[in-house]
């Protein structure tokens, strides 16, 4: 199965764990697609690093255009307002990791 490798920014006024946020990602992706279309992601946890406020997840390179809508879809974890923005998306996970911490390395400079 080929994957893809998916860098998330969040954005929220309160501090979230990891598991809030992968909680909040499944149930859009059910709510958008329904149980056959949630299990066609296989959507998996990578990282999640709470300084930067930066997720890594894992799809099939089927269901991008799906993980992202369901990304796009979340306004709310815990009735604070969040919102999640997809910043990079790559084939291996070396690569994604290279190019994110480029773009932040660019966004540092300025």
């Amino acid at each position: 199965m080929r994957r893809r490798y998916i860098a998330v920014t969040v954005a929220s006024p309160h501090t979230l764990k990891d598991r809030d946020l992968m909680n909040a990602i499944w149930e859009s992706v059910h709510r958008l697609f329904g149980e056959l279309g949630a299990s066609q992601t296989a959507l998996s946890f990578i990282e999640y690093n709470e300084l930067q406020n930066r997720l890594i997840l894992r799809c099939s390179h089927d269901a991008v255009d799906s993980v992202r809508a369901a990304i796009a879809a979340i306004t709310t974890i815990h009735k604070a307002p969040t919102a999640l923005h997809v910043t990079n998306i790559s084939g291996t996970l070396k690569r994604l990791r290279v190019t994110v911490e480029a773009h932040t390395q660019k966004g540092h400079s300025r």
